[in-house]
């Protein structure tokens, strides 16, 4: 009885870890089958889990493909944020067929409208917090379109910020023997240079001031000239062609030039002695050539009166004998003229007679007191007479030989006319 009650005693004793080996058995077995599921091709374990607190996705989330050249430690379940507010999460994190960069697949909230050409960025939530994406319009502001399910944003519109790592390593790099002892030198040296030039240091600010604010309102010339200089680069840019043609067949003509290089410094220097002549003759007749111009000026002011006259009558002068007009009296080979003919025979007579009288004397006191007579215009035919008075008869010289009265003159002009 005592034997046996003795193993009844230790019988419970070896039951209980039995049992807890079982429970660890299936816990492992519980994390292995957990852990195995991992991969891309089954179950992904806790990165599908939603986390507590995340982004809304609503009921038509969209996808969108970000390229990035590092993703840092950025992680599945990261935030994505528009302006700090999370409006989505990371999905996946991969690398690219590349092998240089990293694609980061975001699922976005439908309700979210971004551009086309939307940015991301790859940010910290704080000194020593999460990694997450930052969707923003192009900083430009012109938006295009809208981004939609399946749309990638390239490797030009994605960007990073530095690390706290990377900063504390640049001011590692500077402390510990970097740039500090050379900025000590430098200060040093400045202030070496500027001690006791003040005065010439605070009239090079103002000078530096003023040309700052001249610059400052001449900005627009400043901006076209950048233009007008954009515009010649590209205007040159499409001539490339025939500037290297030019600049090709530039070398011959410079071989010619340079083998008539004697005869151009003979003709430059020849222009100097023609140049220094020319200026010896103005400065020696400047006085004549000054009273010459003075004496011109009555013409010119005349000239100047006439005004529109002038041309007028300069037009009559390269169509003379027959004037711009003619065309009303000539037709090709025959004219239109008509002609009043005015002729006082009196007159002619008369004329005619006069040219017969003998020189004119004049009585003259020679001196002597004797009157004695010159001839008129110095013996030469006597100037015409006026016309006779139409109320005179004309009579002929006495001892003449003709006829006097009515009868010898009408006698003369029958004679002429072919009467008797």
């Amino acid at each position: 009885m005592t034997t046996t009650a003795r193993v009844r005693e230790r019988t419970p004793a070896r039951g209980r870890p039995g049992r807890l080996r079982r429970a660890v058995h299936v816990t492992l077995v519980s994390l292995l089958l957990l852990v195995a599921g991992c991969g891309d091709g089954g179950f992904s374990g806790l990165y599908n889990a939603p986390l507590p607190g995340g982004a809304d996705l609503g009921d038509r989330p969209y996808r969108v493909t970000v390229r990035f050249q590092d993703v840092l430690d950025l992680v599945p379940q990261a935030a994505v944020k528009v302006s700090d507010v999370a409006v989505g999460r990371v999905e996946r994190v991969r690398l690219a067929d590349d092998g240089k960069t990293a694609l980061a697949d975001l699922a976005v909230n439908g309700d979210i409208a971004l551009p086309a050409n939307a940015e991301a960025e790859l940010r910290q939530s704080s000194l020593m917090g999460e990694k997450f994406v930052e969707l923003r319009p192009p900083g430009d502001g012109g938006g295009r379109g809208s981004l939609g399910d399946g749309d990638v944003i390239p490797l030009d519109r994605t960007n990073r910020n530095p690390q706290v790592e990377e900063v504390l390593g640049a001011l590692s790099l500077l402390l510990n023997g970097g740039g500090v002892e050379q900025l000590r030198d430098i200060v040093g040296e400045l202030n070496n240079a500027l001690a006791g030039n003040e005065p010439e240091l605070k009239a090079l600010l103002t000078r530096v001031d003023e040309l700052a604010t001249t610059l400052d309102s001449q900005r627009g010339e400043i901006v076209r000239a950048i233009e007008g200089v954009h515009r010649l680069s590209g205007t040159l840019s499409k001539q490339r062609g025939q500037l290297a043609t030019a600049l090709d067949h530039l070398e011959p003509g410079l071989k010619v030039v340079s083998g008539q290089r004697e005869q151009l410094v003979g003709m430059l220097t020849s222009l100097r002695k023609l140049s220094s002549t020319g200026t010896r003759v103005v400065n020696a007749s400047k006085q004549s050539l000054v009273a010459n111009l003075e004496a011109l000026t009555p013409t010119l002011e005349k000239l100047a009166e006439t005004g529109a006259d002038l041309p007028k009558a300069m037009q009559l002068l390269p169509s003379y004998p027959i004037p711009v007009f003619g065309e009303s009296i000539v037709h090709g080979d025959y004219a239109n003229v008509s002609v009043r003919l005015d002729l006082q025979l009196d007159a002619i007579l008369e004329n005619v007679l006069n040219a017969r009288r003998p020189p004119v004397q004049l009585p003259h006191d020679d001196g002597t007191g004797a009157e004695g007579a010159i001839p008129f215009n110095d013996g030469n035919a006597p100037p015409p007479l006026p016309l006779p008075d139409a109320s005179r008869p004309l009579t002929a010289p006495q001892g003449s030989g003709e006829q006097s009265g009515d009868g010898g003159v009408g006698g003369l002009v029958g004679g002429l006319l072919g009467g008797g």
